[in-house]
């Protein structure tokens, strides 16, 4: 029997003895080519490769159709791919596939949570959200990390899953800039620490339950030439708890941004929004923020362009 798996840019099959890479190179020059072609709007393409695809697959052997899950499944981690920094280190941009359609799963940083070389903790989520999760958090490594890898190891329902990441060349991401000149939402904190691109800016806040948090949000408000602008706002923002001993509960974990139309500001954009999150334990906190443009979650799998923040929140 032969599967098909699909994890950061990566889609391999795995049969009863082997498992083969499909190189990612391969996938995205086709994947460019048919949207060069035709000059079709990102989605479309996108439509046209998965079925050119599956036309090629089911020609050589029938792939069987898995049912979704409510609970009971594993999680996978992503490798979305890696950047390099100002400073001459290099960005490893992680996020997760949990195949659980409701299931919430903690996975405390140990045994079944551990990144290694370095780890167990490099960073990553303790709490995992259902579904694919794009580019959460990245490991910074030294200019000289040359080929080695990281592998990022995971066990949820009794499933272990290991994934490598790596600097191949074939895996190096632009997250800060488009093909179309698109770039991620600004996000400022008040007190004013502020980040753009998928790096997480780490902001501490005095931790009361319920706490507020209000956020201010920017963008480019880009499109692809030729598109109309969606009638959505330019950003949207989720909240959701990364790491912490309880649950966090948000009044709106997607609260509307508010355009503020600052005169003084540069970007076509500019935006406030505010929710309140309430825990049902004390103690450390981390809370996720990621704030998506019109390109969407994940910047609709081409790496870009979104934005994360984490907050650290300590509970009395």
């Amino acid at each position: 029997m032969m599967r098909l798996f699909a994890g950061g840019r990566g889609i391999w099959t795995r049969g009863s003895q082997a498992k083969t890479p499909a190189p990612p190179l391969c996938i995205e020059v086709l994947w460019a080519l048919v949207g060069q072609a035709f000059s079709l709007p990102r989605g479309c393409h996108r439509l046209l490769f998965a079925m050119f695809l599956f036309a090629t697959l089911a020609g050589a052997q029938t792939l069987p159709l898995e049912p979704f899950h409510n609970s009971g499944q594993g999680v996978t981690a992503a490798f979305e791919g890696w950047f390099a920094n100002p400073d001459g280190s290099y960005s490893i941009l992680l996020g997760y596939y949990n195949r659980n359609q409701q299931q919430e799963l903690e996975i405390p940083i140990g045994p079944q949570n551990r990144i290694e070389p370095g780890g167990p903790d490099r960073g990553q989520p303790t709490h995992f959200l259902p579904g694919r999760q794009w580019g959460l958090f990245t490991i910074t490594v030294p200019k000289d990390f040359g080929d080695q890898k990281l592998t990022w190891t995971l066990t949820a329902n009794g499933q272990t899953t290991a994934v490598p990441a790596s600097l191949a060349p074939l895996w190096e991401v632009e997250p800060f800039k488009d093909a179309n000149g698109n770039t991620p939402p600004a996000l400022r904190f008040e007190g004013g620490a502020s980040v753009q691109g998928p790096r997480p800016v780490e902001v501490t806040l005095a931790g009361s339950s319920p706490l507020t948090l209000t956020v201010f949000a920017s963008d480019d408000a880009s499109v692809i030439p030729g598109m109309r602008q969606p009638r959505t706002p330019p950003v949207t923002l989720t909240w959701s708890k990364y790491r912490g001993p309880g649950s966090v509960t948000f009044t709106n974990a997607r609260p509307p941004v508010e355009k503020t139309g600052d005169p003084a500001a540069t970007a076509a954009f500019t935006g406030k929004a505010s929710t309140t999150a309430t825990f049902s334990a004390p103690g450390e906190y981390l809370l996720h923020l990621v704030a998506n443009d019109w390109s969407g979650k994940g910047g609709g799998g081409f790496q870009c362009c979104w934005t994360n923040a984490l907050v650290k929140v300590s509970v009395k």
